[in-house]
């Protein structure tokens, strides 16, 4: 049996009805050439075959398996999960996607040599029905100080992530009432005063396009990610500069969204967004 008394790295995997998928993710954690780590699998009231996970591994003891009523929402369950988290550093990783197995073991070697940065993520190998998905097209800076580039979409993956946990925990951990988006969310707040470390390799297999994907539930995101920046901006959460560069980009958004919205025949969502994204523009002295 495999265990581990102090684990430098706490990895959260969040699960709901993916035994499959699931089991495999796990695998790729318990397989890592860095092995000072526990695995924390919290089933969101799982219906399936899912909870068998917690015999599956049971010859291994940085297993842990958390199970809890269902909530739906990413990241209240995996906030659950660090509550009970005992590592230095936490990794999540979610449960339809895959680590390489020295992913763990080239980030805590960054972090150690580079003492100024709390947080290290990597490049992403997107997979769609079984065929690569070419990133060519996203050339948003990776490196450092990123909040501007963090701002137009998510560009940390989840699952590409390793973070001090002392850090996760005084930013309070991901927003547990966004269904979507709750990762940019938290990378707003987190790349407002911190840069952020970037390994140039894929170390993670995103793997898309099956049943019970939450980014493939509406169609669209861009609604989540209003939601998430607008109570930021409200609450004047950022730092001068960027408040001014958060405020512009949220009335950028409410117009694009309010302008699907016309073309849907949404006519009251519609106005909803055009009155914000003038609130917004208004404050930037547009």
């Amino acid at each position: 049996m495999l265990k581990t008394n102090s684990p430098l790295i706490s990895v959260i995997i969040p699960v709901y009805n993916r035994f499959e998928l699931a089991k495999e993710a796990v695998s790729s954690v318990i397989g890592q050439t860095f092995r000072e780590l526990e695995v924390i699998i919290v089933d969101d009231g799982s219906i399936d075959m899912t909870p068998i996970l917690a015999t599956y591994f049971r010859d291994d003891l940085r297993v842990k398996y958390l199970r809890i009523n269902h909530n739906g929402m990413p990241g209240y369950v995996r906030n659950k999960g660090v509550e009970t988290a005992k590592g230095k550093y936490l990794a999540f990783l979610d449960s339809d996607d895959l680590w390489m197995d020295s992913k763990l073991e080239k980030q805590v070697k960054f972090l150690e040599k580079n003492s100024t940065y709390k947080v290290v993520h990597t490049r992403e190998t997107w997979v769609r029905n079984g065929k690569t998905v070419s990133q060519s097209g996203f050339n948003h800076k990776r490196f450092g100080d990123i909040f501007s580039d963090a701002l137009e979409k998510c560009i940390i993956g989840p699952s590409t992530v390793l973070i001090e946990t002392s850090l996760y925990r005084e930013l309070g951990g991901f927003r547990d009432d966004l269904e979507i988006a709750e990762d940019y969310e938290l990378w707003l707040r987190l790349t407002d005063s911190n840069s952020v470390g970037y390994i140039d390799e894929a170390q993670i297999t995103k793997r898309a396009g099956h049943v019970g994907q939450l980014s493939e539930k509406y169609g669209q995101i861009e609604i989540f990610r209003i939601r998430g920046l607008q109570k930021l901006v409200e609450e004047i959460y950022f730092n001068m500069g960027n408040q001014e560069l958060a405020e512009k980009e949220l009335a950028k958004k409410c117009r694009i969204y309010a302008a699907g919205c016309r073309k849907r025949n949404k006519a009251e969502e519609a106005e909803i967004h055009e009155s914000l994204a003038a609130k917004y523009g208004e404050l930037n002295g547009r």
